[in-house]
């Protein structure tokens, strides 16, 4: 401990530079733990949209399946994704947990979907 007290001293570096340091990464940690808490599925507006338009009604075991598959992808180091659960086509920003939109079985066909880097079936 006094070899770093010298150091700090040697450098010329005062205790409220170093008392700042200390709280802006114990501030940035506080911030990581919450984003790490934050595992929570969202739906964007437009995915609202669809599945309301299409009378897609997902139960909360739907739900936990799609967290659970956005956990697997996300573990992978997928951004983008592709899922398909149930015969419904959900397209998926993994790393904000929010998925972007639905597409159903009646519509699927002929779709072509872009910008995604992982796809899983369950």
């Amino acid at each position: 401990m006094q070899k770093v007290i010298n150091r700090i001293e040697n450098n010329n570096i005062n205790s409220y530079d170093i008392n700042k340091k200390i709280n802006k990464a114990i501030e940035f940690s506080k911030i990581l733990e919450k984003v790490e808490v934050n595992k929570e599925l969202k739906f964007s507006a437009h995915a609202m949209d669809r599945l309301r338009d299409r009378n897609i009604n997902l139960t909360e075991k739907d739900i936990e399946n799609l967290k659970s598959a956005v956990e697997k992808i996300k573990s992978k180091g997928g951004k983008d994704a592709l899922i398909l659960y149930n015969n419904i086509a959900f397209i998926t920003s993994i790393r904000n947990n929010t998925i972007i939109t639905a597409v159903d079985n009646d519509n699927i066909k002929e779709n072509v979907f872009t910008n995604i880097d992982s796809a899983m079936i369950l």
